[in-house]
């Protein structure tokens, strides 16, 4: 991945969680934004939301799939 892809999917997260998430909440203090946004990436930005870098799946289910073919691939090295 080239810098400029990095930045690119940098700002695109960024742009995400603002639209999302930020701009859609009021949050007392500090720490209630800090445990808000990380359930926000937790259990909706890497769960749920379908990303269109990665074939229009969830980053969980990508990183899932990747290991499952990953080691489809050993196992079949090791046989073959």
């Amino acid at each position: 991945m080239s810098i400029v892809t990095e930045v690119a999917a940098c700002e695109s997260f960024m742009k995400t969680l603002k639209y999302e998430e930020v701009h859609r909440n009021e949050y007392r203090d500090l720490n209630e934004a800090q445990s808000t946004i990380r359930v926000f990436i937790e259990k909706v930005y890497n769960q749920k939301r379908l990303h269109s870098a990665i074939g229009y799946v969830p980053p969980a289910e990508f990183e899932a799939n990747l290991l499952t073919q990953q080691k489809e691939a050993a196992a079949r090295q090791l046989t073959g």
